[in-house]
């Protein structure tokens, strides 16, 4: 519902808004309910404008009296609504490889949720710097709903595309670990988000569908490769996967080539 995600956009706003006293209760980095500033902090050259409120809603259920306040109840109706739209998401994207419907769910794809609600607060210099950089998000997709000031960009055929906000529209973005496992029928996209230069604070909701299961095994799909087609990547846990992103800064798409073979 539309309703809703007005709602969601309003409720993260309010928590970022609160007097920092209130948040401080908030301000770690780590599992449960995290409130932060950049993600790679202390592994990327310069910060970048915008803070972070950062839910892991799965596997494990959601504990409400850990969500701030005011955006509980939406964060909570969210997640039901997100799980479902995508898992059908999934169906689907199984059904454009031609393998089995449930392959990706059945992959635990859909039970490793995590949350972020970004906030890019006015900047008076934000031709010096940017709201988030240059990046591919790690996981299998990401549902995106970002409010109406803008902001968002892809790399398409080489140059910055703006992804103008459409109310009640949400954004599907394919994960680097997608296009590992579709190998490479089916592509990361590259995104950035500007310096907000607008005196009203910009807010987008980020969830990241991932497996839920770390030391499963993880490649190209043994139905997409063959002689003709051999695989590109290497197979490997997810928990080598997501140790070796976040030992890096947030730098387009150079995990892939991490997992590429030698002679691809």
């Amino acid at each position: 519902p539309v309703s809703l995600l007005d709602r969601l956009i309003a409720g993260v706003r309010a928590f970022h808004e609160l007097p920092a006293p209130e948040k401080k209760g908030y301000y770690r980095r780590g599992p449960g309910v995290s409130f932060f500033s950049n993600v790679d902090l202390f592994l990327s050259k310069a910060a970048t404008w915008r803070d972070t409120l950062q839910i892991r809603l799965s596997p494990n259920p959601l504990d409400p009296p850990t969500i701030p306040e005011p955006c509980r109840d939406e964060v909570i109706e969210w997640d039901r609504e997100v799980k479902q739209l995508g898992e059908r998401l999934l169906a689907l994207l199984c059904q454009g490889l031609g393998v089995d419907g449930s392959k990706l769910k059945d992959m635990s794809c859909s039970e490793g949720r995590l949350m972020v609600g970004q906030y890019y607060p006015y900047c008076p210099e934000p031709e010096k710097t940017l709201g988030i950089g240059c990046h591919s998000d790690p996981g299998i997709l990401t549902v995106l709903l970002q409010d109406q000031l803008g902001g968002l960009q892809v790399k398409h055929n080489g140059r910055w595309v703006e992804v103008k906000p459409v109310h009640g529209a949400l954004v599907i973005n394919i994960g680097d670990l997608l296009q590992m496992v579709s190998n490479d029928q089916y592509t990361s996209a590259e995104h950035r988000v500007l310096a907000n230069s607008h005196q009203e604070s910009r807010v987008s909701i980020a969830v990241f569908f991932n497996p839920s299961i770390r030391e499963n095994s993880y490649g190209p799909l043994p139905e997409l490769t063959s002689t003709d087609k051999p695989a590109i990547y290497r197979q490997f846990t997810y928990s080598e996967y997501i140790t070796r992103f976040f030992t890096k800064e947030l730098d387009g798409k150079s995990i892939l080539n991490f997992f590429r073979l030698h002679n691809k």
